[in-house]
C-alpha cells in the first residue's frame, strides 16, 4: 500500500469513529449541501446543530423545510462565478415553503477562488435577502468552528425571538 493510500484509510477509519455533536431540539438548524469531497460536511457534523444534507444527486426530492434554519453552501470554481451556486441548492431554494424559513446563509469556499471565495453564499443572501454569517474555507479549521458555534448560538437566539 502507497503512503498516499495508507493515509487516505488512516483518514477514513478516524471519520467512521468520530463521535457525533449531540444536539437538543432547541439547536439551531443547518441545512447543507456538500460534494463528493465531503468538504462542508465535515464541517457542519463538527458544530452543535441539528442539520439536513440536500442530496447529492439533482434528480434525487429535496427536502421541504419548513422551520427556520441557516442555509450551509459551498461554492463551484467557475470562471466569473458563474454557475457557483449548487444545482442542487438551487433546486432546493426553488420551493418557496422551504426559502421562506431561510434566516442565513454560511459561505465554504476554496481561498484560490480569490475574489470569488464563497461566491455561492454572497448569492443566495443577496437573493433571499438574508445575511451571510460567516465564511469558510474547504472544511473549516477549529477556530471556524468556535466562532461559528458562537456566532450562530447568539444569532439563533436572536432570530426566535418573538417579533413586537
Amino acid at each position: 500500500m502507497s503512503a498516499l493510500a495508507t493515509v487516505l484509510a488512516q483518514a477514513k477509519e478516524r471519520e467512521l469513529h468520530r463521535t457525533p455533536v449531540v444536539a437538543g431540539d432547541d439547536a439551531p438548524l443547518v441545512v447543507y449541501f456538500s460534494s463528493v469531497t465531503r468538504n462542508t460536511d465535515r464541517f457542519v457534523t463538527k458544530l452543535p446543530v441539528r442539520s439536513v444534507r440536500l442530496p447529492l444527486k439533482t434528480t434525487e426530492p429535496v427536502p421541504r423545510i419548513d422551520e427556520p434554519y441557516v442555509l450551509a453552501v459551498p461554492s463551484y470554481g467557475r470562471p466569473g462565478g458563474v454557475g457557483s451556486v449548487p444545482p442542487q441548492v438551487v433546486k432546493f431554494l426553488n420551493d418557496p415553503v422551504s426559502r421562506a424559513h431561510l434566516l442565513g446563509v454560511l459561505g465554504a469556499g476554496n481561498t484560490n477562488f480569490g475574489p470569488l471565495f464563497c461566491v455561492a453564499a454572497e448569492k443566495v443572501a443577496a437573493k433571499c435577502q438574508v445575511p451571510l454569517l460567516y465564511k469558510f474555507e474547504l472544511m473549516g479549521t477549529d477556530e471556524d468552528v468556535e466562532k461559528v458555534t458562537q456566532g450562530l448560538d447568539k444569532f439563533w437566539q436572536a432570530s426566535m425571538q418573538p417579533r413586537a
